[in-house]
């Protein structure tokens, strides 16, 4: 049996284009080395190398993935095993797949 998901407050009207945005964001990352990811965040957000820690990691992925996407009142962040991007604020919640090599970066950084 299928269930369709119906809105149940206005800001759930916005969820898939936020979701879409953020995934578009996460495309050109997902497929690169750690060190190229490392670079790419650095050229995206226009900072400087990152200490290497992981809450500074998660910081710029979740950074990058959010940029220039009108949120609508939905709040993102990072899974805790740093596999996913959380979406939270509506009647439901999504996760997004950050990618293996996204995650090797959150959890290890950079060799």
């Amino acid at each position: 049996m299928h269930m369709t998901l119906h809105p149940k407050a206005p800001i759930d009207l916005a969820l898939a284009p936020v979701a879409a945005g953020i995934d578009l964001n996460l495309q050109g990352l997902r497929d690169l080395t750690t060190d190229a990811l490392d670079l790419e965040l650095q050229l995206r957000l226009d900072r400087p190398p990152i200490p290497n820690d992981r809450h500074e990691r998660e910081t710029q992925v979740l950074r990058a993935a959010l940029r220039n996407v009108e949120l609508h009142g939905w709040n993102g962040s990072i899974s805790a095993d740093g596999c996913r991007l959380h979406l939270s604020g509506g009647s439901v919640t999504l996760d997004l797949g950050l990618g293996a090599t996204i995650m090797s970066y959150i959890v290890n950084g950079t060799p």
